[in-house]
């Protein structure tokens, strides 16, 4: 018998987190010392974490430098770590990413580049093309965020507009060797889409960036449409990149089956419902609680059990404001409001990183009370809702999950506990 649900759902999360632990994972893909420098380059949420577990793991010389948000990072003794903005990229990502370019430059075939790579790279290392500023670039990043694209979209946007991004990096390293190690928050597992990989080219080509840009109304000024449309990414069929490997060391697939397993050993039947899901949050939330109705009513399941789910949605801003919180709190919220007055469910939306959208909650708890307790505090959740205003929301029911950064990522985890 789970006594107290949201611990219950709590411990499922950590375990999550545990199987995306950046130190095992690098540990277990690490190649020989090469005959001349290792250089350590980083790039995401995770980066420091990942040096960290780097430095334990490696005991050979090295250089390294990386790049992640500002706030806590995990200290590193050996490797720099430099700090930018994230989602919205500021002149220190400027900075950063020149550093980055600066730190691969100049190296020989028998150099070894190792690249820790992790999402929200992308943000981190603003690097427009010549011609263009960082306010460019800042506007290309807000209208992404505000049209509701896929993150794999996003990327592909992303990368065409970039002296770093789509493998161009890797590019400047040549003739060493790249070697890039991936903690994977993206649906399906791409690396060349984690952090618009600037380590890993892909096939995708200009005409697919203004696809997206068409497709997903994304309301950008004519002349960086202009450049996009005239920019042409590196080949990952290119001589540079023949000697380069690429391997996703954490992944939500992976996270989520230890979350599984945790269950079953407390006596409760997991069921995964895909490790991929994108769509708009507040839609994919209404079809989780729909699904969490039906197994809490129906018998094709036995109980207790818990549906599990990863992936990233998307927040569709559109021409109105916006209030505080992320995809997961939005996406909750809309569950919510779906399972008032439903009896035995309690469900946690958190990112595995630690932090969701702009406040310092990773997500949110709910059950059948939430929208009550909303109320009894002063809000009104259709409202909160309407206003992309989820954190306000979560804050007056006392539902918040703040545990903290945790050091990895691996997208979001999604748990409905039925009873």
């Amino acid at each position: 018998m789970i006594a107290n649900p949201r611990a219950f759902l709590e411990a499922l999360f950590f375990a999550a987190v545990k199987a995306a632990d950046p130190y095992e994972a690098i540990l277990r893909h690490l190649p020989p010392p090469p005959k001349g420098r290792t250089v350590v380059i980083g790039a995401g949420k995770a980066a420091s974490q990942m040096a960290q577990a780097f430095e334990r793991a490696w005991p050979h010389p090295f250089d390294g430098l990386v790049v992640t948000r500002h706030g806590p990072i995990a200290e590193c003794r050996h490797t720099r770590v430099l700090q930018s903005s994230h989602p919205v990229p500021d002149a220190a990502g400027i900075v950063a990413a020149q550093a980055l370019m600066e730190h691969v430059s100049g190296l020989t075939q028998d150099d070894l580049v190792i690249a820790l790579i992790s999402g929200g790279g992308s943000a981190l290392l603003p690097a427009p093309p010549q011609g263009f500023e960082l306010a460019d670039e800042i506007e290309l990043n807000q209208a992404l965020l505000a049209s509701g694209a896929p993150i794999s979209a996003m990327n592909v946007v992303r990368k065409h507009f970039s002296r770093v991004k789509g493998g161009r990096l890797a590019a400047l390293a040549y003739p060493a060797r790249v070697l890039t190690l991936v903690v994977s928050d993206v649906p399906g597992d791409n690396p060349a889409f984690v952090a618009s990989g600037p380590t890993v080219p892909d096939e995708t080509d200009a005409q697919a960036a203004l696809r997206a840009i068409r497709d997903y109304r994304i309301a950008l000024p004519e002349r960086v449409i202009s450049s996009i449309g005239q920019a042409v990414a590196p080949n990952p069929e290119d001589t540079v990149f023949s000697k380069n490997e690429v391997h996703v060391i954490a992944s939500a697939r992976v996270s989520l089956e230890a979350a599984a397993q945790l269950a079953r050993e407390h006596g409760v039947q997991p069921l995964i419902l895909s490790d991929a899901i994108e769509g708009e949050a507040k839609d994919i939330g209404r079809m989780h609680a729909a699904l969490a109705r039906e197994f809490a009513a129906g018998k094709a399941f036995g109980k207790p059990m818990v549906l599990l789910s990863g992936g990233e949605t998307t927040v569709t801003i559109g021409n109105g404001g916006y209030g505080k919180g992320g995809r997961n709190s939005e996406f909750l919220l809309s569950a919510a409001l779906d399972l008032q007055g439903v009896e035995g469910v309690t469900a946690l939306a958190a990112d595995t990183d630690g932090i969701d959208g702009s406040e310092d909650n990773a997500g949110a708890f709910c059950d059948g009370d939430t929208v009550t307790r909303i109320r009894a505090a002063g809000g009104d959740a259709h409202a909160l809702l309407s206003a992309h205003d989820a954190w306000t929301a979560f804050d007056l029911g006392g539902d918040l999950f703040a545990p903290g950064p945790t050091g990895t990522n691996v997208n979001d985890i999604r748990a409905f506990l039925l009873l």
